[in-house]
């Protein structure tokens, strides 16, 4: 099979898969999403829980869980000014970024926060930055040391 990151240029792609009807069904789902850009590192678990995190309904149904873990729907549903649909489709995004797991007690379906998704986006995005912040204040510190004792 022909190796899609081969494929530099997204009209080459286009025109590569609408070439290749046969090919279609196989090589779609490798292109689909991809911005051909060798710079960029697809990580799909992570992209999911930042389009979880992108609103701000999910962000406050996190914060609940937060605040009072092992929640039902009903209880969700409570602090939030929107259908029982709409909740219900905001848990489900939640679900498949991995950020809410849930249980089953008898007949009721329990919401409960799995922060360790939150945990890799901060250590992956946020504390990179942050040592850099730190040895920065670090620095001027041991530097203004230096010019007050001189």
């Amino acid at each position: 099979m022909f190796d899609v990151r081969f494929l530099s240029h997204p009209r080459l792609v286009h025109a590569f898969v609408s070439s290749a009807d046969s090919a279609r069904g196989q090589l779609e789902p490798l292109i689909r999403g991809l911005t051909c850009n060798r710079m960029v590192a697809y990580c799909p678990p992570l992209d999911a829980v930042f389009k979880a995190l992108a609103d701000a309904s999910r962000r406050k149904l996190l914060d609940e869980l937060h605040t009072n873990n092992g929640q039902t729907l009903s209880e969700l549903c409570e602090h939030l000014d929107m259908t029982r649909q709409a909740v219900t489709k905001h848990l489900v995004l939640l679900e498949e970024a991995n950020l809410v797991a849930t249980t089953w007690r008898g007949r009721e379906k329990l919401h409960f926060l799995n922060p360790v998704p939150l945990h890799e986006i901060s250590e992956r995005w946020i504390r990179k930055y942050e040592r850099r912040r730190l040895q920065a204040l670090s620095d001027l510190k041991r530097g203004l040391e230096k010019t007050t004792t001189k």
